[in-house]
């Protein structure tokens, strides 16, 4: 353990002094496949930017041609519902990580008692609007609003534990937070309505090759929500590193610039594995415990596949983020090496019990939900048609608008993870974990 010590702190040697220089410090060579590998996403990225780009302008101005020579499409009732409820959730996105900030304790509360009563009430809006697809999704929400409650009744003793380390971690914010999350919000918002416009563009004629069209605009819309919110999260999460494991205090657009000059490949293929691993490991997790030890034939498949769950996030999740702003490692590379650290000191169990993911999740679905009601009410008055579909496109860009909102408090926290994990012995931490791991060791016996 004390070797792997040494080795971390001569890895970090060069970078503490050319931070003090306010110079980039990112030094670690990748090999030539990594390189290659994250120069392709990275290129593949850009090329669907421009893509999706090119075919929103297309579909814009064909949609509105149609609007003008046939009265299937209304813009007047399609869009406004939507653009006000894109603008909504910036807003409500902001203050929740304003609140969350400054009032932790609330926020996770609100967070776990709320969302499930949002949920439902996104399911009797869509119970309202009466269609076959609304009622199936209607059925979902009230369903998933109940098992959100009875998890908030599971984990209820959990959340003082969840507030700690959100005050602890994210006590010291890096300078200029707010402004890039401003930022991120407003870039947020303008894309989304660039989107919106080209969606209404192809549900203006509604042929099965404007379906693909969608399709295809709502896959770049979630990757690139992704990406904003891990390049976010990458800078914050390298700057609380540095002040959490060496004490300095480095300069945050220095790290934006490094993240943005050299690793936008890596934060493109962490985007695209860490949302389908951890979905994976998250329904591995609920399938073990549905099945228990009643049904052997059940018990052994839910164990097979968590075999499977662990494997995968082994490789690719939110924590491996942390070390590729600090060591410039690619992607598959940090995510194993976080983990294995996590291993070496015990720290699974601690992580398997975190909730600040879960409540960036909730807080997500909240604002998702406030966005639906929003937009879907707004266009159930107006057409009832358009219902189904603004409500469901309302609540995609509200819920990515919050996690992006939240990226920078949820990134202070898996700095001071790792950074902990590296190093339990640094007198820059208090007793958060230890007494969180003591806790859990007499819950185990």
């Amino acid at each position: 353990m004390q070797k792997f010590h040494m080795q971390t702190q001569e890895q970090r040697i060069p970078s503490t002094s050319i931070i003090q220089r306010q110079e980039p410090s990112i030094k670690i060579e990748a090999t030539v496949a990594g390189r290659f590998l994250r120069k392709i996403f990275q290129i593949i990225f850009y090329i669907q930017l421009f893509l999706v780009s090119i075919l929103v302008i297309a579909l814009t101005i064909r949609g509105l041609i149609n609007a003008s020579n046939t009265h299937r499409f209304h813009p007047k009732k399609w869009y406004p519902p939507l653009l006000v409820s894109t603008a909504s959730g910036g807003i409500v996105s902001f203050i929740w990580q304003w609140i969350s900030f400054h009032y932790p304790s609330k926020a996770v509360k609100v967070a776990f008692w709320v969302s499930p009563l949002l949920t439902c009430a996104v399911g009797v809006l869509h119970v309202l609007i009466g269609s076959p697809v609304s009622l199936a999704i209607g059925t979902i929400a009230v369903v998933s609003g109940v098992i959100q409650s009875l998890y908030a009744c599971w984990v209820n003793p959990r959340f003082a534990y969840a507030t700690k380390i959100l005050k602890v971690s994210t006590s010291f914010p890096p300078d200029g937070t707010t402004t890039f999350v401003t930022l991120s919000l407003i870039i947020c918002v303008i894309y989304s309505a660039f989107l919106v416009t080209g969606i209404g563009g192809a549900t203006s004629t509604g042929t099965g090759l404007d379906i693909l069209f969608i399709v295809f605009i709502l896959l770049s819309f979630t990757w690139s929500m992704q990406v904003i919110k891990n390049l976010l999260y990458v800078t914050v999460s390298r700057v609380r590193y540095m002040n959490f494991a060496c004490g300095v205090d480095m300069n945050t657009q220095i790290a934006f610039r490094d993240t943005i000059k050299h690793l936008v490949g890596s934060v493109c293929i962490g985007s695209a594995l860490v949302p389908v691993f951890g979905t994976i490991r998250g329904s591995a997790r609920a399938m073990s415990l549905v099945a228990g030890g009643t049904d052997e034939f059940l018990f052994s498949c839910a164990n097979c596949y968590s075999g499977v769950a662990s494997t995968l996030i082994k490789y690719g999740n939110r924590w491996g983020f942390v070390h590729v702003g600090v060591y410039n490692k690619g992607f598959v590379q940090a995510s194993a090496n976080t983990w294995e650290m996590f291993q070496r000191a015990e720290l699974i169990s601690l992580i398997d019990s975190d909730l600040t993911g879960v409540f960036c999740f909730l807080s997500g679905l909240a604002v998702g939900s406030i966005c639906t009601l929003a937009g879907g009410t707004w266009a159930l008055i107006v057409h009832k048609s358009y219902a189904t579909e603004v409500s469901i496109y309302a609540f995609l860009i509200g819920y990515f608008m919050c996690r992006i909102a939240l990226a920078w408090q949820q990134a202070c926290v898996s700095a001071y993870f790792v950074a902990y994990a590296e190093n339990p012995q640094s007198l820059r931490f208090d007793s958060t974990i230890p007494v969180r791991i003591q806790e859990l060791q007499r819950h185990r016996v």
